[in-house]
């Protein structure tokens, strides 16, 4: 068995914005960083053996102060745990998203949460099959990371994903398990100065109410 422990990313100024990122590489701000260094020390408590992320500036970064912060070599970047692409939403405020594609209009170029899923899952379980035994600290993006909550437990009802929160997943015999959302060793990961946590996902939030 493997144990994932998926984090989010931490703030950028578009976090702040309430902006759309996507694919867009915006990098982490001082908050963010601050955040990520937290998380890093809080995840001292647990046995991690390697860093692995997204390669977009703001997962490799939180990747790489939590690397320190275990005392672990520069983290592993993969591809497949980049964020979801959110076509020509990216860069726009929620306010502007409300207003050019209201609810039940599509977003051109939005990848669907079935397209994530079908890249993230994967390249979570073969993480896992490439290091079994391990733990391992996975940085990536708030709608890759519920593309891998609601393939594992698509019953269950899941709040926002929050900058720098952890997210643990057991991964045995090919099969990807949750463990916990918002694992207790986040709980004092998130920086108050971060602003309005509730609408940070509000995109993912929104295709919820539509689903």
């Amino acid at each position: 068995m493997t144990d994932l422990y998926l984090v989010r990313h931490g703030e950028t100024d578009w976090n702040r914005q309430r902006r759309i990122q996507g694919r867009t590489d915006i990098p982490l701000n001082d908050t963010g960083r601050e955040q990520a260094r937290l998380t890093g020390m809080l995840l001292t408590r647990r046995p991690i053996t390697r860093v692995v992320a997204s390669p977009l500036g703001r997962a490799r970064e939180t990747a790489e102060i939590i690397a320190r912060e275990l005392g672990l070599p520069e983290p592993e970047l993969h591809d497949a745990l980049v964020e979801r692409d959110y076509g020509a939403a990216e860069g726009l405020s929620f306010h502007d998203i409300d207003t050019r594609y209201p609810e039940g209009t599509p977003v051109p170029g939005r990848e669907t949460r079935e397209e994530v899923a079908e890249r993230i899952v994967p390249a979570l379980i073969r993480l896992a099959a490439d290091h079994p035994g391990e733990a391992l600290v996975v940085v990536s993006h708030g709608g890759a990371i519920r593309a891998a909550l609601l393939a594992a437990a698509p019953d269950e009802g899941f709040g926002i994903i929050t900058n720098s929160s952890v997210h643990t997943f057991h991964v045995a015999e090919g099969d990807l398990r949750l463990v916990a959302f918002d694992d207790a060793v986040e709980l004092a990961s998130v920086d108050p100065r971060a602003g309005d946590l509730d609408v940070q996902n509000a995109v993912e939030a929104r295709d919820d109410r539509s689903a």
